[in-house]
């Protein structure tokens, strides 16, 4: 007999663990991402809907969610084991559109909450026979419709759910989504698809998680009922499912056209077995606990795949981080490299020099090298960013829509930096007017002639020699080389301030990601204390 264990460090453990499966990301595209995903998703929706509701309230009632196939037959189906039409059934497909759930009276108050399936909104309103199922104005797509009958028996519940191959997304989501609800899961198909693989697909998930399962080999013609249901007993037999109980239903009628109720006796047997589950005692306990266990059970793999799935973003993301890391660093050591060697004096700054003073004056020299400068910080961007999209073309993870590029609302990088150097060169005009304030002359050199002198030193390389010359005849020797060393620590901190919020620009998409090594880590641990507590 299978028992469930409903202690509180349980549900702690429980309750833990789903929450790092809630926070756990996937947003680079890799190619086991959609897959992580579609499980983290599944896993949220059985651990919300199923497995904590059902181990907090064990007593509440069983929840059987009838699923399958297009044109199946499961309103059908529904409405003749309750008795009458609580589910839209029809000849248009697909025509589940709300999910419609029907239990006793007196169990109203189990799903009327937000128990089970807290993401849909109670919608409960009596029906009179023949009329419209769906409210004008409702969202099909999110509503549960709450149904009453006491021709159902007290604790249990039938659940009507949207095609599993529905034509349209969200009905296909919202099917798998009312499946993870279920304590038993009433798989239903027909003569004429059996072997159709989205059924299949459902059984062998069924199988995996070692659920209550029951099928239905609906709509079967009379003729050939032995050989139908044999060929399909021997396909459930190779896949493990041998001992799954198996309901025939055979082609009536009043389910040609799927508007009418079927006989009693067509659905007598399946409903004495769902009463059964429901009024036995032992059935009961082993039809919830199986469920589930086998849902607890299926963590030991889906938890570390999904650890693995994380560990393969945050590998990812290094690989991103570090190929912009590695263009970003060998631009900046070339730029350093070239400033040394005084490759900011050239082209018309080089001729401002030449000219000044007689022909050119501080101001325009100055205005030259500023220009100069942030024509070589431009240039070493955009090789660092070449580097980085040649990198990133090889790396199936910068397909991220998040990573396409910079948003051409935003200012560009040669603004900033343009403003980067102008504002080196405002500082180093100040450091200018304070060292011609602290000489002890009567006749002070020109404050702008001074920073344009160091300006040159600094960028000139062996060019601008006599640039330093002119500066320690003006400022003499200690002051000269205390100005140089003061602009060459400012031009240093522009000069990485520059590189550094050009390389956090590019890393800025790929961190609000938000991918971090520690989903791995905590989803394991998370995994280890439930086991633990088991």
């Amino acid at each position: 007999m299978v028992t469930l264990d409903v202690r509180p460090q349980l549900l702690d453990a429980l309750s833990a663990l789903r929450d790092r499966v809630a926070a756990a990301r996937f947003p680079l595209p890799l190619a086991g991402a959609p897959r992580a995903r579609a499980n983290r998703d599944e896993l949220l929706a059985q651990l919300d809907d199923y497995l904590v509701p059902r181990l907090r309230e064990p007593e509440a009632p069983l929840l059987a969610v009838v699923g399958g196939s297009t044109g199946a037959g499961k309103s059908t189906l529904v409405n003749s084991l309750v008795g009458r039409r609580v589910s839209e059934a029809g000849v248009l497909r697909p025509t589940t559109r709300t999910p419609v759930l029907v239990c006793h009276p007196e169990d109203h108050h189990w799903f009327s909450g937000m128990r089970v399936l807290p993401d849909l909104t109670r919608v409960w309103v009596p029906q009179q026979e023949g009329d419209d199922l769906l409210l004008p104005g409702e969202d099909p797509g999110r509503v549960l419709r709450v149904e009453t009958a006491d021709t159902l028996p007290r604790g249990l519940a039938l659940l009507d759910a949207p095609d599993v191959d529905s034509l349209v997304a969200d009905n296909r989501t919202l099917a798998a989504e009312l499946i993870c609800a279920a304590d038993i899961w009433v798989m239903v198909t027909t003569a004429a698809r059996y072997a159709d693989a989205v059924p299949w697909h459902l059984l062998r998930t069924a199988k995996e998680y070692d659920v209550t399962l029951v099928t239905v080999l609906d709509r079967v013609p009379h003729q050939v009922v032995s050989e139908v249901s044999r060929q399909y007993g021997a396909l459930l037999t190779k896949a493990g499912l041998g001992d799954v109980p198996r309901f025939t239903v055979p082609e009536l009628p009043e389910s040609a056209w799927g508007g009418g109720l079927l006989p009693a006796t067509a659905v007598a047997p399946l409903r004495t077995w769902l009463v059964h589950q429901t009024q036995d005692p032992g059935a009961r306990q082993h039809a919830v606990g199986r469920t589930a266990h086998g849902v607890l059970d299926s963590l030991k793999s889906r938890m570390p795949e999904l650890a693995s799935a994380a560990a393969a973003q945050y590998a990812a993301a290094l690989r991103l981080t570090a190929a912009v890391d590695g263009a970003y660093d060998s631009e900046h050591a070339r730029v350093r490299g070239r400033l040394q060697a005084g490759a900011v004096l050239a082209g018309d700054a080089l001729k401002r020099w030449r000219a000044f003073p007689l022909d050119c004056t501080a101001g325009e020299l100055l205005d030259a090298l500023v220009e100069s400068l942030a024509a070589l910080l431009l240039c070493a961007v955009s090789a660092a960013d070449e580097r980085v999209d040649e990198a990133w073309r090889r790396e199936p993870a910068a397909g991220a829509p998040q990573l396409a590029g910079p948003d051409p609302t935003l200012e560009s990088a040669e603004h900033r930096i343009g403003m980067a150097v102008r504002r080196w060169r405002r500082e180093l005009e100040e450091f200018a007017e304070e060292e011609v304030r602290d000489l002890d002359r009567s006749v002070a050199p020109d404050p702008e002639v001074i920073a344009a002198l160091v300006a040159t030193a600094l960028l000139g390389g062996r060019r601008a020699r006599s640039a330093g010359e002119g500066l320690a005849e003006r400022l003499g020797a200690h002051g000269a080389l205390r100005l140089r060393d003061r602009g060459g620590r400012l031009l240093t901190e522009h000069l990485d301030r520059v590189v550094h919020g050009e390389r956090e620009r590019r890393l800025a998409p790929l961190d609000a990601l938000d991918v971090h090594p520690e989903p791995q880590a905590e989803l394991i641990a998370a995994l280890s204390v439930l086991q633990k507590e088991r």
